[in-house]
């Protein structure tokens, strides 16, 4: 069989929580422009770490328009392992629309369009049963565009994605096929991924529900659980679960959160580390700070 490159792809597949459409601007001022500055023990993006397991950064700059056109720019620390050949940071760009009541019913749309410089892969999108062999190799970036829809009542919000662009992440025949049969023991399920022809995984739909219960003027209890459902590649398919208490104090915002992803092909949520194999999909425990000007 040709050597290839193992590469991660879909693991940390999707970006709720990134591109989660801010707060409408205050009635007193036409805008608000924040900068939030945010350091976390382990970078995550639905319950799966983009860091391979170690500390991350992010820098979002928010800008709300009192007509409720939101948009937002962030970058965020990546693992050039889990994303093979990236310059270590990923870019997330969105804008939209919200409206309604923050305390009642309100709503949001908008679109959104997550960038991975220098990150690509090349692996086999076909595959010959006769000689054994992979063929047709094709380079795949993970950039990835969505639509995003937002629903919320008081301090439940609920937030819908769906995939715009070709791949979601690099989650393609060559992605997730190829990916099984680099790390799998037993390559059966990775032939018939493969027999199921040249797919990609527009389409795809990701969803997530937050719920806040105050618990006194400083702290938070915050209950999440997401989904995945990938187009074409159910093997890609994964929920995340997460309980985690939020503090504001001396101008710092705290968070520590529990997470809990399940994952249903773990050869999918597997990276190569030197001589190593790393899972990213484990539960762990997430600690962060931030800080709003």
């Amino acid at each position: 069989m040709k050597k290839r490159p193992l590469v991660f792809l879909v693991s940390t597949g999707a970006l709720l929580g990134g591109i989660a459409i801010p707060a409408q601007a205050d009635e007193t001022a036409s805008y608000a422009v924040e900068t939030e500055v945010k350091l976390l023990s382990d970078q995550r993006t639905r319950g799966l770490s983009d860091s391979l397991n170690r500390p991350g950064a992010q820098l979002a700059v928010q800008f709300a328009h009192e007509s409720g056109v939101i948009a937002l720019a962030q970058l965020s620390t990546i693992s050039n392992k889990v994303y093979t050949g990236s310059d270590g940071y990923n870019v997330l760009l969105a804008t939209g629309w919200r409206f309604g009541d923050p305390d009642g019913w309100h709503y949001g749309v908008g679109v959104a369009s997550e960038l991975f410089p220098g990150a690509k892969f090349d692996a086999p999108y076909g595959f010959d049963a006769s000689t054994g062999t992979p063929t047709h190799f094709r380079t795949t970036k993970y950039n990835s565009t969505y639509a995003v829809l937002e629903l919320g009542w008081g301090a439940l919000d609920a937030r819908i994605l769906t995939v715009l662009s070709k791949n979601y992440r690099g989650a393609s025949t060559s992605g997730v096929c190829g990916q099984m049969l680099a790390l799998s023991a037993d390559p059966t399920k990775a032939l018939d991924c493969y027999a199921r022809g040249d797919h990609d995984s527009r389409g795809s739909w990701l969803a997530d529900l937050d719920y806040k219960i105050p618990l006194d003027d400083k702290t938070t209890l915050k209950l999440h659980a997401g989904i995945q459902r990938i187009k074409n590649f159910k093997e890609a398919n994964a929920s995340d679960y997460s309980i985690g208490l939020l503090h504001k104090r001396w101008g710092f915002d705290w968070s520590a959160e529990y997470v809990m992803p399940k994952t249903r092909t773990r050869e999918l949520f597997q990276v190569v580390d030197g001589d190593k194999i790393r899972a990213v999909d484990g539960n762990r425990l997430v600690l962060a700070v931030s800080r709003k000007f």
